[in-house]
């Protein structure tokens, strides 16, 4: 192969003459303490509030505190690598996360790095992970239901898309549980979800990964990790980072679901950070800040109006409270800011109700206009039925002789609290839910013996689906329970009711009941 001189001397003459020097300015100051992630550096004059900066290997930082001699940093990776002494230079960019249809399926850290050994993200956007949350002219009302699959959920507490609801309670109470069955009631639907692992065990968030794969809901979901093992600043900015990637998709007009799990590790870090720098604590060692810390994050769950494409992103943040103190600082700070919350109660769950879901503090304050026009239908009286039956349980529990209607009552509520129950990792379709509330409330189960109404409820839908699938079909597709499709129903029913009876009276276990 010959080269050819003059063709070689005319491009480098071209790429001579059209040379531009770029020049490039960074201010660089130096590392004069560093530890626990966080770094105090000076020289940096011109650094600027929430600025990101590299230091030499490469790692990055946050301006966090700007003081009158030095910047307090806080570092974002692995801050035994940074010694004192170290060049620090701006970067004159704010701290972003990479976003995009790549990010769908993978699990990554707050940061945008993927953890799961899938290989590299390819993606050409970035979006702040701080932004400001669109504002009430952007917004339209919540009226559009996001199903959970949890019957006692969408029947009492029901969630609407671009609603913020508060999942808490005690420790292993089914927090994460009810938010991963939420997460999975969303396949073959519209709703890319985002689960924001917080100062979790790096087992337990394998253990989520693993289940949502089994379920095939890595296929509309990503997975932010920031471990308890991780450094406090990534634990600190991990919900930030789940924000802005629903965002992106929130701003495209499409549906998300943020799970932020949980605020209250993430409330610590941020304590642990505020100390480090030495901003004045305050209740309960908090910084005077820490309200505006949740607040800026829980904003930005929105339903946006249709001029800005009619996207949503729900919230759904979790707390754990310490011996049920609903109380203390952080679950009241949060209440406040969410427009509802699932109370999950510990002598609930202990006793095998499951989700163990209070219903007197229970609240959703979108309420009727986050459900379909059917379950808003059957689920009117459910809840007053609920609490007069927590009242007549702790009377009945006296010994003292009740009416035949008290004991009707009491027998009713007690075939209700069973229907509610409902296994992990099974979400029901919002017909099925109708159906199976419609059957309880209105009294198909009444003769059924107690232990018995979790069978009969799955044959009950087994039934209606294989030789009645016109009356879901029919619901399905109405959204709407018309007196029509009623008395269709009520046949149903009816004619189960006598089948199941039958089933009972022969079998040794129903004759002893």
């Amino acid at each position: 192969m010959k080269f050819k001189a003059d063709e070689i001397a005319s491009v480098l003459q071209k790429e001579i003459e059209d040379f531009q020097g770029q020049v490039q300015t960074a201010e660089v100051g130096k590392v004069i303490e560093v530890g626990d992630g966080i770094a105090r550096v000076v020289g940096l004059s011109s650094a600027m509030a929430g600025e990101m900066v590299e230091f030499e290997g490469g790692t990055r930082g946050l301006c966090f505190n700007l003081e009158e001699n030095s910047v307090g940093i806080i570092i974002l990776g692995d801050y035994l690598k940074i010694q004192e002494g170290d060049e620090v230079k701006t970067t004159g960019e704010l701290l972003s996360v990479p976003v995009g249809d790549a990010m769908i399926g993978r699990v990554i850290d707050p940061l945008g790095n993927p953890l799961d050994g899938k290989g590299p993200i390819v993606t050409t956007e970035s979006r702040p992970v701080e932004y400001p949350a669109p504002g009430v002219a952007e917004r339209q009302p919540v009226k559009q239901p996001l199903q959970t699959g949890i019957k006692a959920v969408d029947s009492m507490t029901p969630i609407g898309r671009g609603q913020r609801e508060l999942i808490i309670g005690d420790r292993k109470t089914g927090k994460t549980a009810v938010a991963i069955d939420t997460i999975l009631a969303q396949k073959g639907g519209d709703v890319i979800c985002i689960y924001v692992a917080c100062g979790q065990r790096s087992s337990n968030v394998a253990q989520v990964v693993e289940a949502l794969e089994a379920n095939g809901a890595m296929d509309y979901s990503i997975v932010i990790a920031a471990s308890a093992a991780d450094p406090a600043p990534l634990q600190y900015i991990a919900p930030y980072s789940g924000a802005a990637i629903a965002e992106h998709f929130m701003y495209q007009g499409k549906h998300t679901l943020c799970v932020y799990d949980d605020l209250t590790k993430q409330a610590q870090a941020y304590r642990q950070l505020s100390l480090l720098m030495r901003r004045p604590p305050g209740r309960e060692a908090y910084p005077g800040d820490v309200f505006y810390c949740h607040s800026r994050l829980l904003e930005r769950a929105a339903k946006l109006n249709n001029e800005l494409g009619g996207g949503s992103m729900t919230a759904l943040p979790i707390i754990e409270t310490l011996e049920g103190e609903v109380s203390a600082y952080i679950p009241t700070n949060v209440i406040s800011i969410t427009d509802g919350q699932i109370y999950l109660e510990p002598d609930l769950f202990f006793a095998g109700v499951r989700p163990a879901i209070n219903v007197g503090i229970s609240v959703s304050r979108v309420g009727g206009n986050a459900q379909t026009k059917a379950m808003k239908k059957i689920s009117g009286s459910l809840r007053l039925d609920l609490a007069a039956f927590r009242e007549l349980e702790a009377f009945a529990q006296m010994g003292t002789e009740l009416d035949a209607a008290t004991q009707k009552q009491l027998d009713r509520g007690y075939r209700m609290v069973e229907l509610l129950k409902q296994p992990q990792y099974q979400p029901l379709h919002f017909a099925d839910q109708v159906i199976s509330i419609y059957a309880g409330t209105k009294g198909y189960f009444d003769k059924v013996p107690v232990e018995q109404v979790a069978r009969a409820e799955k044959e009950l839908l087994q039934f209606i689906s294989e030789e009645k699938s016109e009356v879901r079909d029919e619901l399905i597709k109405t959204k709407e329970l018309s007196s029509d499709l009623e008395e269709k129903l009520k046949a149903a029913l009816t004619e189960f009711q006598s089948r199941f009876k039958a089933e009972v009276a022969e079998s040794p276990a129903g004759a002893t009941a």
